[in-house]
């Protein structure tokens, strides 16, 4: 263990808190178990680290991945154990989904010793309470998402910037934006943002962004889908099959059918892999009506999970409004309660009703409605119902 615990403390000790994701200060550390999901590449580990720098005691603080080579031949439980019959007190496990039976070993873990805390991070596919050892009643669990907007220019130009709340851009976006245009050109970055802002490694070689971020996205298939579901070689090659079909209409309403005779696949196979990408955050499922869906029920729209996704897939088939589209959902989802709207783009909890478009956009389709709003591009400042629609990269 001593190993181990000389590698943490480098890696915290080396770690900056110049730019700090903002899970980092909503995450209520007095429970005694927490959960952070979240995709690969999200910086789920940077986000451990930084908790323990800013929080912990790091002399009884141990970092350590799951997939480390310690675990070849020792198990999770006696780690923590030693760690905590030795005076350790915060104990952070990365990549849980890793290790065989880590829902035993934490249930065990969190019921036998008393006075360690631990919090692990999952890949975003794996469903936390439907291990084999129910963690439902001990485990408060955090998703961590993508760079917002807001997250992706304190990072690129080291601005610390604020967050606003949804009902706070409504009421004064106006005056928010004019705030920020004191510091930023916004349309600038927002279109940098658009292609290579969501993920943090931007930072490291832009040039090479998209090939890296194609890397993720084989790495999120065939290692952290397969860690969860145990599918065949041939069905993976399927769901990246199917990546690519949805990448090249996406937004579009699925027709079942047809994209089940294009992958190969049976419709209740086609839907369950879809939920799969959905879970695995590379694709967002949406629909009128939230309430109700079941397992075999098929999307009503299809979107990929980020814009990013989009340029590195999609490729020479991007369509702007398409973008636009994406950009605004990808930022809500999670935050939010987001849903098809019947008469318009989007409806916000059952209240707010969005059109996104470009600046030329005009309220003829929704000058009826109650609550309804534009989300334009193109523009630096809004007014009355036109919001400028990178203003929503602002929320967390």
């Amino acid at each position: 263990m001593e190993e181990l615990k000389f590698e943490s403390q480098q890696k915290t000790a080396t770690l900056s808190l110049d730019f700090q994701r903002y899970l980092v200060n909503d995450i209520d550390l007095n429970n005694k178990l927490i959960a952070v999901k979240g995709a690969r590449g999200a910086g789920k580990t940077t986000l451990l680290l930084q908790i323990a720098k800013k929080n912990f005691d790091l002399e009884k603080t141990l970092y350590v991945s799951l997939d480390h080579i310690y675990f070849l031949d020792k198990k999770l439980y006696y780690l923590a154990k030693e760690f905590s019959d030795t005076g350790g007190i915060h104990l952070l496990l990365d990549e849980v989904h890793k290790y065989p039976n880590w829902s035993r070993e934490i249930k065990l873990i969190y019921d036998n010793f008393p006075s360690l805390n631990v919090i692990f991070t999952s890949s975003s596919m794996l469903e936390i309470y439907r291990g084999e050892s129910d963690l439902s009643r001990r485990a408060v669990t955090y998703n961590l998402k993508e760079l917002s907007f807001r997250e992706f220019i304190s990072l690129d130009l080291g601005l610390e910037l604020p967050k606003f709340s949804f009902e706070d851009i409504l009421k004064n976006h106006n005056q928010i934006a004019t705030n920020l245009l004191s510091q930023i050109k916004p349309l600038q970055l927002f279109g940098k943002y658009l292609k290579i802002g969501a993920y943090p490694y931007f930072k490291e070689n832009e040039v090479e962004y998209n090939q890296k971020l194609l890397n993720t996205i084989n790495l999120i298939i065939e290692i952290d889908v397969n860690a969860v579901e145990d599918l065949n070689y041939e069905t993976l090659v399927k769901l990246k099959k199917l990546l690519i079909a949805i990448a090249s209409s996406a937004p579009f309403t699925p027709n079942i059918t047809k994209l089940s005779e294009k992958v190969g696949v049976s419709r209740n196979t086609l839907i369950q892999a879809i939920k799969i990408l959905d879970r695995a955050g590379l694709v967002n499922e949406l629909y009128k009506d939230a309430s109700g869906i079941g397992v075999l029920t098929k999307p009503e729209k299809l979107f990929l999970n980020n814009t990013n996704l989009m340029y590195a897939l999609a490729k020479e088939n991007i369509n702007i409004g398409n973008v636009r589209e994406t950009f605004f959902l990808n930022q809500f989802k999670g935050l939010k309660e987001i849903n098809l709207s019947v008469e318009s783009d989007f409806i916000i909890d059952k209240k707010y009703t969005f059109e996104i478009g470009g600046k030329s956009k005009t309220k003829k389709q929704i000058a009826k409605l109650d609550n309804a709003y534009i989300a334009k591009d193109n523009i630096e400042i809004g007014f009355g119902n036109y919001i400028p629609v990178w203003l929503f990269g602002f929320m967390y």
